[in-house]
């Protein structure tokens, strides 16, 4: 009768609704497993990138290079650029999934690159562990230049170290940055150079 059939529609909607929270409770589970191969992947990528291949990579001519071109850009605008390149972060930086990002604006404190008269100061920092390449900039330069324009310059040198393009990439970035700048802010009566050109391995 009806109270039958009431108690089947009701049995049926109880199963699945636990059908249902067993389905969401194993995808949690591979989610979780996914997340932790991934940490476990991208720590083992890191304990075997090694800072004699970054030299290899990034030569004497090449910091050179890099450094002549920050000098030379810098002549276009009114900004101040800094660059550092990483060879991989330690074990319990890993571990709590510290982002090429995130490490790049710990080293734009630390490496003051904030600290400018006209909050003018550009970070492109290499994290080769991660082949990644993040750009950050100062408050008075991020009201200007969007996340989208420095995303494309970052892209843009990616490509060229996936290459084995080193030299390329790193003239490509200072070159993207300096463009960028010069768009935006045009070179002025200088305070002098208030960053070191000299690129930094970490």
């Amino acid at each position: 009768g009806a109270g039958v059939s009431a108690a089947l529609a009701a049995s049926a909607v109880a199963a699945g609704a636990a059908a249902l929270a067993v389905a969401v409770a194993a995808s949690e589970a591979a989610a979780r497993r996914g997340a932790g191969d991934m940490r476990i992947g991208r720590i083992a990528r890191h304990l075997t990138c090694s800072a004699r291949r970054t030299r290899s990579h990034f030569t004497p001519a090449v910091l050179a290079e890099i450094e002549a071109a920050i000098g030379a850009a810098e002549a276009q605008h009114a900004g101040e650029i800094r660059f550092a390149i990483e060879t991989a972060l330690p074990v319990h930086v890993l571990w709590h999934d510290l982002s090429p990002r995130s490490r790049a604006l710990e080293l734009f404190a630390r490496l003051h690159i904030w600290d400018t008269q006209a909050n003018n100061g550009v970070l492109i920092y290499v994290l080769r562990a991660d082949r990644a390449v993040e750009i950050i900039a100062d408050r008075g330069i991020n009201e200007r230049v969007s996340a989208a324009e420095w995303e494309l310059v970052c892209r843009e040198v990616e490509t060229h170290y996936r290459a084995g393009r080193y030299a390329a990439g790193s003239r490509a970035a200072v070159a993207g940055v300096a463009r960028l700048l010069a768009l935006h802010f045009p070179a002025e009566r200088s305070s002098g150079n208030e960053l070191p050109n000299q690129p930094i391995l970490l």
